[in-house]
């Protein structure tokens, strides 16, 4: 969804790249429904004992029953629906209950400071959660090179205000199914990223 300049930084540990795993997973299945290939993959995933692991684990669940062409129905009435889906995943629509306003504008201002454009044959604005997850990602995986307080610093202006609720919405959204896991991954995560950046600060 973004495109950036490649980091050349050392190479990431373990606990950032599995970061970046989670967000760039979360950030495919919130830009386009999974394939039949992709759901028999998510169906092998495997958790621990952890809240998140417990969220995957649900998530495994979910695709081993699943139907793509059920998920694709699913995935069209929540997010994108004849005039408009059940849900807006935008922070600006979050924030002040219009898109296209203030939260888009700073986004696009940030963005730019760290040298993200958006990548083209996207025509979504970048203020939708799968595009800050991607984001975010990127920040984990080193390819964008930011240091922690730039990286803390986006967290709480673009995805921290909104996106709990978001995902908050999207599980009990009336078409919801297989998706379910996924908000519950989401929050879950996001709730996770807050606390380490408040801790590291």
């Amino acid at each position: 969804m973004t495109d950036s300049q490649p980091g050349s930084g050392p190479a990431i540990e373990e606990f950032d790249q599995a970061r970046s795993e989670q967000y760039r997973f979360l950030a495919r299945l919130l830009a386009a429904p999974p394939s039949a290939e992709m759901l028999q993959q998510i169906a092998q995933l495997q958790g621990d004992d952890s809240p998140l692991g417990h969220a995957f684990a649900n998530l495994a669940r979910a695709a081993a029953g699943a139907d793509a062409k059920a998920v694709e129905r699913e995935f069209f009435e929540l997010f994108i629906g004849v005039g408009r889906g059940e849900l807006l995943p935008y922070a600006s629509f979050y924030q002040t209950g219009f898109l296209n306003e203030r939260p888009l504008a700073d986004l696009r201002g940030d963005l730019a400071t760290l040298g993200v454009a958006r990548a083209e044959g996207r025509h979504e604005p970048e203020d939708h959660i799968a595009l800050l997850f991607e984001v975010m990602a990127d920040f984990a995986a080193g390819e964008i090179v930011a240091d922690e307080k730039t990286q803390a610093q986006f967290h709480a202006r673009h995805v921290q205000p909104w996106a709990v609720q978001f995902f908050d919405d999207l599980a009990v959204a009336p078409s919801v199914a297989f998706y379910r896991p996924v908000a519950e991954i989401g929050r879950i995560l996001t709730e996770i990223e807050t606390r380490a950046f408040a801790l590291a600060a």
